[in-house]
């Protein structure tokens, strides 16, 4: 199978997410800037969510440059990080509507874990595909960010249920781990 059909299916269904996102921030009834204010949680929380679809779509982009051949593993494990990047609009709209609380940001948290953890399951076989002496294994290395992120997720999730604070932190932090592009992948394939 060619991987053009995986690659605009999951494109497709990540910018289905973000418009999901989106569209739970409703316009304020007010005609004034104070009428914003309620919506900052909602904001936030779709500003948090969006930064993390972006980032799961441009290593998802490099991860399938690197691919050579599609497999049915492939095919469903792919299936399986979508599932789980499809969650996020829930619990970013939970979040939003109830300023942050204890069980949302819990949520918000399992949800970012499943999708890590789909993420490698989906690294590992395109690794296996490519081989471990492929340009893509040598790009990722030892992958020293995605298990940073599985243990911050872990923190984020078990503080949840005492300050909001430390797990809302733990998430953002996250993010600012990717956010640092890779460039050994960049250079791989430049």
């Amino acid at each position: 199978m060619n991987k053009t059909r995986l690659e605009a299916f999951s494109d497709g269904v990540l910018a289905i997410i973000i418009t999901i996102m989106i569209l739970e921030i409703k316009v304020p009834h007010g005609d004034e800037f104070a009428d914003l204010k309620p919506l900052i949680p909602k904001f936030l929380s779709y500003v948090l969510s969006f930064v993390y679809v972006g980032i799961y779509w441009n290593n998802h982009h490099y991860l399938l440059h690197g691919l050579s051949k599609v497999n049915g593993k492939i095919l469903w494990s792919n299936l399986h990080l979508l599932f789980w990047l499809s969650l996020i609009p829930v619990s970013t709209g939970w979040m939003g509507e109830h300023n942050f609380a204890k069980a949302a940001m819990a949520l918000y948290g399992i949800i970012l874990l499943g999708s890590a953890i789909a993420y490698i399951i989906l690294q590992k076989l395109v690794l296996n595909v490519e081989g471990k002496d492929s340009a893509l294994a040598k790009a990722i290395g030892s992958d020293i960010k995605s298990k940073i992120s599985t243990v911050m997720n872990i923190i984020g999730i078990a503080s949840s249920f005492y300050s909001e604070w430390i797990s809302g932190i733990s998430y953002l932090i996250i993010a600012l781990i990717w956010l640092v592009p890779d460039k050994r992948i960049e250079r791989v394939f430049s």
